[in-house]
């Protein structure tokens, strides 16, 4: 069956297609129906169900014959080593920390962390948790102790488990440190911390809290899979807020099963058996759906890459790992692409490597550019498909179902919306917009299966944050427009998160931060076009009255800030000191409009400007650091 006679069956029977869908998972009940309302809007996908997703994602293929098919095989150019786990071996591993997890207390529906590097271990904390019915949360190692210590007061877990360290480039990050720190800072204490000791920083253990990972183990029987309902939340998931505290996103269980079982073979065409590869880390969205649960749950093996696309060693390491692993469908963001080629434009790196039994190519988490799209086509010689999501939905809103059918590609367009999915283009009122007319992304309620259902403690902020905007629909967030072969075009957002290689960043967030010095007054964060990430971000401040400090400093000090209360993964390197910050009368800072005169983008002239004169003055300022040089 073709995409668009697919499509058209889910439109006319979206509970009959998703229950049809429901039939690959193992259910220990199977649903009874697939859609049931709590509320207006809300909406709860195979809720009478029970399931548990270890089961699906590990013990069911044992079961079924196939416990020495590879399961994990993680590849680290940093420690220069390669490490092959079995369904088998993942399978023993997985029930014995979920044993030590259940020996600390743990169980159905607690709460615990997972602070990790790309490692085995970070996939079998996951799985674990799911085996016993805990609610994990990830959060991303280069994550500061403040940002750590907010994700432990929302979520307040009954354990934490942490490496000693990740590795990066050149460099040990000593996550015990910021583990301590971000306890100290917490309100709520876990009652234990599980660490996985490494070779290359062992850290020091907290007696009485502390308890290392393989002493964890000893002793304790091996857990069963425990049956968890159909909408118990599977994990939580922070994503940047615009203010003050982040978003839990929540993924409840059945749905998440059901959907990413789907999305393996229809969109990312691979068949049990064969090797998946997301480039990315288990502490954002693609890491959790398309490094741990997707691939597993569909019966592939999936690799855990410990590295960078350039300087591990070369710029050549992606298709080394494609070639030595046989990796047939391979998922990264933009950004590292455009790192490749930034180091080796000619493909000649590319070269050295046998890439035939490479598919495809998906790009995620920002857009794709035209020019990284045709180079990576030209060096690969497969189809690149950009396809759009977010952390919210936790799979494909628009792509190109390359396993069902291959649809023409449109550069610029992440292609169609997917079954399950009713996308439309909205104008300010909520009304839908002409072909090729710009306006608001939003999807028509009920969301699918797999998205989320709420947001973790806090049903009021879900709803506002993204249904009230538009009564009945999901707002995205993004503006975009659609033509008349119903494909799909992503322009810009439509709030304050700016994407940076692939990470979405609050400028809210570093405003806040920004406003915290002592010597700033006031303060704006915007998001700049960079050929490498995507988007930089820079700062404007405005000092104190009286400060006469030199100005490199207050910079330094602020950049320095931003890096240790959100973290390195903001990208923060460059602030400006300027006199005033544009804005309109009523007081609003026009920050799109820094945006575009950074990116040599025309504007109009803001009609309620207070002062057209300071845009100039911002100009020049701008040019001062490589911005705004048209």
């Amino acid at each position: 069956m073709g995409y668009r006679a697919e499509y058209d069956q889910w439109k006319a029977d979206p509970e009959g297609w998703w229950m049809n869908a429901a039939k690959a998972i193992d259910w220990v009940t199977p649903p009874t129906r697939a859609l049931s309302q709590r509320g207006e809007h809300l909406y709860d996908w195979f809720a009478d169900a029970e399931v548990n997703t270890c089961w699906n994602a590990v013990d069911r293929h044992v079961e079924a014959g196939r416990g020495d098919q590879l399961a994990i095989i993680h590849d680290s150019p940093i420690t220069g080593s390669i490490q092959r786990l079995t369904y088998a071996e993942l399978q023993t591993r997985v029930a014995a920390l979920a044993g030590a997890l259940a020996a600390q207390g743990v169980g159905m529906g607690d709460r615990v962390i997972i602070y990790m590097p790309m490692v085995p271990e970070a996939l079998e904390a996951m799985l674990a948790c799911a085996r016993i019915g805990a609610v994990h949360s990830v959060v991303f190692g280069g994550f500061a102790a403040n940002e750590l210590a907010v994700r432990i007061d929302d979520c307040t877990p009954k354990a934490i488990i942490a490496a000693s360290c990740g590795l990066e480039p050149g460099r040990v990050v000593k996550y015990k440190p910021l583990l301590d720190e971000a306890i100290n800072l917490a309100s709520a204490k876990p009652d234990v911390c599980i660490i996985l000791q490494r070779e290359q920083h062992p850290a020091e253990l907290i007696e009485g809290r502390d308890i290392d990972w393989h002493a964890s183990q000893i002793g304790v029987d091996p857990a069963p899979c425990v049956p968890v309902k159909g909408n118990h939340p599977a994990y939580i998931l922070y994503t940047s807020g615009t203010t003050g505290a982040p978003k839990g996103v929540v993924r409840a269980t059945a749905g998440h099963l059901v959907a990413l079982n789907w999305t393996m073979k229809n969109i990312y065409q691979v068949d049990p058996g064969e090797v998946f590869w997301a480039a990315s880390d288990v502490g954002w969205v693609v890491g959790h759906s398309y490094i741990c649960y997707a691939p597993l749950i569909h019966g592939n093996t999936t690799v855990v890459f410990e590295g960078k696309p350039v300087g591990t060693p070369d710029a050549g390491t992606f298709w080394r790992v494609i070639a030595d692993h046989n990796v047939k469908s391979f998922f990264t963001a933009p950004t590292a692409i455009r790192a490749v080629k930034r180091e080796d434009p000619k493909g000649l790196e590319r070269q050295k490597y046998d890439l035939s039994g490479l598919r495809a190519l998906y790009l995620a988490g920002e857009r794709a550019d035209p020019d990284t799209i045709e180079w990576a086509q030209d060096m690969l010689g497969v189809p690149v498909y950009d396809h759009w999501w977010q952390t919210e939905t936790g799979y494909t809103i628009a792509g190109n179902p390359a396993g069902l059918e291959a649809l023409p590609v449109k550069i610029g367009s992440p292609t169609v919306a997917m079954p399950g999915f009713d996308v439309q283009i909205l104008d300010d009122a909520g009304h839908p917009m002409a072909p090729g007319e710009l306006g608001a992304i939003a999807i028509k309620l009920p969301l699918p299966p797999g998205t989320l259902p709420t947001l973790w403690n806090a049903e009021d902020r879900f709803v506002k944050s993204y249904l009230n905007t538009f009564p009945g629909y999901y707002e995205t967030g993004d503006a975009g427009m659609m033509d008349e072969d119903g494909y799909l075009y992503i322009m810009a957002r439509t709030d304050d998160v700016i994407n940076v290689a692939g990470h979405r960043l609050s400028t809210g967030a570093m405003e806040e931060v920004l406003a915290g010095h002592p010597d700033v007054a006031e303060c704006a964060v915007v998001g700049v076009s960079d050929t490498l990430k995507g988007q930089a971000p820079v700062g404007l401040l405005c000092l104190t009255t009286g400060v006469n400090r030199p100005h490199d400093e207050i910079v330094s000090e602020c950049v320095k800030r931003v890096r240790d209360q959100i973290g390195p993964v903001a990208a923060f390197k460059q602030a400006l000191v300027v006199d005033r910050l544009p804005k309109t009368r009523s007081g609003k800072i026009l920050r799109g409009t820094v945006v575009k005169i950074a990116d040599n983008q025309d504007f109009k002239m803001p009609a309620t400007i207070d002062d057209p004169a300071i845009l100039d003055e911002i100009r020049a300022a701008l040019q001062t650091i490589g911005y705004a040089k048209g």
